[in-house]
């Protein structure tokens, strides 16, 4: 069988066709097409057809239009009547004559699934000088019988058609610009055919117009999500998701990224019943989703919390009430370490509870005495919140003692407080020094006391750390090593 030659087909064609790329500039045009523009092949190959054929008035913008119709939505376009100028050859006289067509701009698409060409094929409406003795009025003929009722006729359809684009037009914007994604698939193979801007942004701002999903979107399959617009497709009923997981390409080179969206598949039906397609509308959760789960990750944290600072204070209270002698020194010793307990909690509510810093506990607890009466030298450090805590009861009852007993409760008398962070077997530890000068002389005490049990249970038992206490005649040394997150 002999084959066809579509190249000798197109150029021999009676209908005018030209074909133009997407920045409008001529591919290809037949003879018909030449001859009725008077203009050769080589002469506009390669030119834009708003350079070979300038127009700034209204039919330019027309046509503008429905050529970015076209690239747009990928769809024909036709132009029931539009006129447009065109140059006369000098075989017949030169100058502008005024031509009306009818014209039709197709789509051809290229291997990215847009639209890489767009073919117009035109045909004369009526004869030239008609139509512009009619229309400019400057023509001494009357008009043929029939003539002004069927240019009426035309006219109406414009008219009619151009409506109908506007209203397609603001359709299709409130489509491409409404907040939650949409998108049309189409076919067995479920084709994109229709994506606005929400969803282009959802899947990375890929190609995917007119490309079969599992094609366009290959890490979706495997998710399930291809088997559920196909069950959709087959039983014609909707299905409805809500917070699902998607894991999603979303840039050429990054990782896969994991989305939440919220999703309704709703079947397309045709005329015979059968589902030709799924309309795909949700919105992206993510940021819901993820912040239902700090705020539960946070009243976790709390209810953690709350159970630990009422066992401390039930610490604070029984150990008080070990070695207070009467009922007055109990109340006054006690709200005096629910002070110190409360002064911590503000530092680390100021900070949400990410923490507090060591220089901050300890300038709380030595406040009420003056700043000549300490010395504070170290670096600038975080703590966590049980770090915090516990050094800052351990601060007050060092500071009470030093302020009953020890450097605060004389005149001359101060304390020095050193810390660093040093290396032990590749871990941190903080590591800091109580050093009390010019009071008293000390000694040891002649039982154990609170100070004591909240070494042993706080920083040795909960967090790893310890703390020696050195009686010296110059005043009381406390070394504290505690590690760090």
């Amino acid at each position: 069988m002999q084959k066809i030659d579509f190249e000798a087909l197109f150029d021999t064609l009676p209908s005018p066709y030209m074909v133009l790329d997407r920045e409008l500039r001529y591919v290809e045009i037949n003879q018909a097409y030449a001859a009725t523009v008077a203009r050769a092949r080589q002469d506009l190959i390669g030119r834009h057809i708003f350079e070979a054929f300038p127009d700034d008035g209204e039919s330019g913008r027309l046509l503008r239009a429905s050529f970015q119709r076209v690239i747009d939505t990928g769809q024909p376009d036709t132009m029931a009547l539009i006129g447009y100028a065109i140059e006369r050859p000098a075989s017949q006289g030169g100058g502008m004559a005024m031509r009306y067509w009818s014209a039709v701009h197709t789509p051809l698409f290229g291997d990215d699934g847009g639209v890489a060409f767009i073919v117009q094929n035109t045909v004369d409406v009526t004869e030239l000088q008609t139509l512009k003795e009619i229309t400019t009025g400057l023509g001494s003929e009357a008009p043929a019988p029939g003539e002004t009722s069927l240019l009426q006729r035309v006219q109406e359809v414009q008219q009619a058609n151009l409506s109908l684009l506007q209203e397609t037009s603001e359709l299709r914007d409130i489509f491409r610009q409404a907040p939650g994604f949409m998108a049309v698939l189409t076919g067995s193979d479920l084709t994109f055919t229709l994506a606005n801007d929400a969803y282009q942004q959802l899947v990375g701002h890929r190609p995917v117009m007119g490309l079969p999903i599992s094609q366009a979107l290959p890490e979706v399959r495997s998710q399930g999500f291809v088997d559920l617009l196909e069950t959709v497709m087959t039983t014609r009923e909707p299905f409805i998701g809500r917070s699902a997981s998607v894991v999603l390409q979303r840039t050429p080179e990054g990782p896969p990224e994991e989305r939440f969206v919220d999703f309704i598949y709703q079947p397309i039906l045709g005329p015979d019943g059968q589902a030709a397609g799924v309309f795909v509308e949700g919105s992206d959760v993510t940021d819901r989703v993820r912040a239902e789960e700090q705020q539960k990750l946070l009243l976790d944290e709390l209810n953690h919390r709350v159970k630990n600072t009422l066992a401390t204070v039930q610490s604070i209270a029984a150990q008080t009430l070990r070695t207070s002698p009467d009922p007055q020194a109990f109340k006054q010793a006690f709200e005096s370490r629910l002070m110190a307990l409360s002064s911590t909690h503000d530092l680390l509510t100021a900070s949400s509870w990410r923490g507090a810093d060591l220089r901050d506990i300890l300038s709380a607890e030595f406040r009420p005495h003056g700043v000549e009466r300490y010395k504070l030298e170290g670096p600038d450090l975080g703590l966590s919140p049980a770090r915090a805590l516990a050094l800052g009861l351990l601060f007050h009852e060092l500071a009470t003692n030093a302020a009953k007993y020890g450097a605060l409760s004389s005149p001359e008398g101060c304390v020095k407080v050193r810390w660093s962070v040093e290396d032990f077997d590749g871990h941190e530890r903080l590591v800091i020094g109580w050093t009390e000068e010019k009071g008293p002389k000390v000694r040891p005490p002649a039982r154990q006391g609170f100070g004591s049990r909240l070494i042993e249970r706080s920083l040795k038992g909960e967090l790893g750390g310890e703390a020696t206490l050195e009686y010296l005649e110059d005043g009381l040394r406390c070394r504290v090593v505690l590690p760090l997150d």
